[in-house]
């Protein structure tokens, strides 16, 4: 059966994967929903949760469920801009869509949660691209597959569904990659500016969008041409030019005001991460980090390419490098890092044995744990 779905196009497989775990999460948010007992205290310290629903009822358990953390946010930029001054950590590109959807005359969250689920597609969709054409030595049609298994998985894996903005940067990521190693140089550099306007870790695609473009250099006449390229970084540089043009505060002060998050050298969030682990004991944050060293771990193995491992090298040093709130969503963070999940696929698909499929169910179980914690408003993503 494995075999008869891998030999499927990669956009039907790409279809059926988001379609079944569209549904899997709604209709593990409607069995949590009843288990959801949030202190009240606790929602009231979080901005923007003055005029949530009330939590009753059918609709809330299909929509305003979802309406935590970060969404909040992602919904009052679609409806009313950067009217305050926290809004600016969380770039445009992904409100934008909301607001674009909304035009279907939609609410803001049914709207957020089609963007996600858009995105989603798209993201499966590029990915099987990626696992099928570049994993060198891997014979097949099952590392796409295992891709998108570590994948969904992948404790986190429900904020792809959710409102936030980490299936568009994946999609936009992994599509860059596709484009640029199809000599497609326009749409990757178009890619990785979007990629750039999502969140923070989108910019990091000019990365491997430069290394595949110098390596092109072999072609020759059209090493000029794959240099275009060099233009994928405006997108993050044009948003901080409008935060300075409009006089509004930049990320890295709003992170340090309203997050208590300070930039600092990488190897000092890591030593804060260690500290807090060592020393208080902080479980989650240990458990944050374990993924974090896993994922670049896989994404530094043989098979991947040196585009592949650089990107994920920047992707964790860029995650390191706040102190204060160590590893804040790094478990979401990780999502964006495609090479991690092209590296287990393939890992996975030259197996498929039982430890594997144990070592997938806990993660499959640990994803499900954090979604109700998530829900419950009890742990930050």
């Amino acid at each position: 059966m494995l075999r008869k779905l891998a030999s499927r196009p990669d956009w039907q497989i790409a279809l059926m994967a988001t379609v079944a775990l569209r549904l899997f999460f709604f209709a593990m948010a409607i069995v949590f929903f009843p288990s959801l007992h949030p202190d009240r205290a606790l929602i009231a310290s979080n901005a923007l949760t003055e005029n949530l629903p009330v939590p009753h009822g059918l609709h809330y358990a299909f929509l305003g469920i979802w309406e935590r953390f970060d969404t909040l946010w992602y919904l009052r930029i679609a409806q009313h801009g950067y009217d305050q001054p926290m809004a600016v950590i969380f770039y445009p590109l992904y409100p934008a869509a909301i607001r674009l959807f909304m035009n279907l005359w939609v609410s803001a969250t049914v709207a957020a949660l089609l963007v996600s689920t858009v995105a989603a597609f798209f993201a499966f969709w590029g990915l099987l691209r990626l696992a099928k054409a570049r994993l060198s030595g891997d014979s097949g049609e099952n590392a796409g597959i295992g891709a998108l298994l570590a994948l969904a998985v992948w404790p986190s894996s429900f904020i792809l569904f959710a409102g936030y903005a980490e299936s568009l940067t994946l999609a936009l990521i992994v599509w860059a990659v596709v484009f640029a190693r199809n000599a497609r140089w326009e749409l990757a550099t178009l890619c990785g500016f979007l990629a750039g306007l999502t969140r923070p870790s989108g910019v990091l695609v000019a990365i491997p969008l430069l290394v595949i473009a110098w390596q092109s250099r072999r072609a020759g006449a059209t090493t000029v041409r794959a240099m275009i390229v060099i233009l994928s970084p405006l997108g993050t540089l044009s948003y901080w030019g409008w935060l300075w043009w409009s006089g509004r505060l930049s990320v890295v002060d709003a992170y340090r005001i309203y997050q208590g998050a300070t930039l600092a050298a990488p190897w000092r969030g890591l030593a804060e991460s260690l500290r807090l682990i060592v020393g208080h004991g902080d479980a989650v944050l240990a458990a944050k980090l374990a993924l974090v060293i896993l994922a670049l771990g896989f994404s530094l193995r043989r098979e991947m390419r040196i585009e592949d491992k650089l990107f994920a090298i920047a992707m964790v040093a860029q995650m390191m490098m706040y102190t204060g709130r160590p590893l804040l969503g790094g478990q979401r963070y990780v999502l964006p890092m495609y090479p991690a999940f092209l590296s287990m696929g393939n890992y996975v698909a030259r197996r498929w044995n039982t430890p594997q499929f144990i070592a997938l169910g806990c993660f499959g179980l640990i994803n499900l744990a954090w979604m109700w914690a998530f829900l419950d408003w009890w742990l930050v993503f």
